[in-house]
């Protein structure tokens, strides 16, 4: 099961895992979490591309080891 969340949504929730946590388990705020029902939880933002494809940020300069000059081409771990 999933749950898409705002990464910062100060007006609904201060943190998106466990808001997200709260929503698949329908577990009221305040209520406590039960450990016992979470298997495993996966999070990913877009928070790193979007500031890249925005060109917003800090400049940056990416140094790799011999082999890997490629990696921002193929933009995934496995070749």
């Amino acid at each position: 099961t999933t749950a898409k969340m705002l990464s910062e949504n100060p007006g609904q929730y201060r943190d998106a895992a466990v808001a997200g946590i709260r929503k698949l388990l329908d577990i009221a705020p305040g209520e406590p979490v039960p450990g016992e029902r979470i298997d495993c939880v996966k999070m990913g933002t877009t928070v790193a591309t979007n500031a890249l494809l925005e060109r917003k940020g800090e400049r940056v300069v990416l140094v790799t080891t011999q082999g890997f000059g490629d990696a921002l081409r193929i933009a995934y771990q496995n070749r």
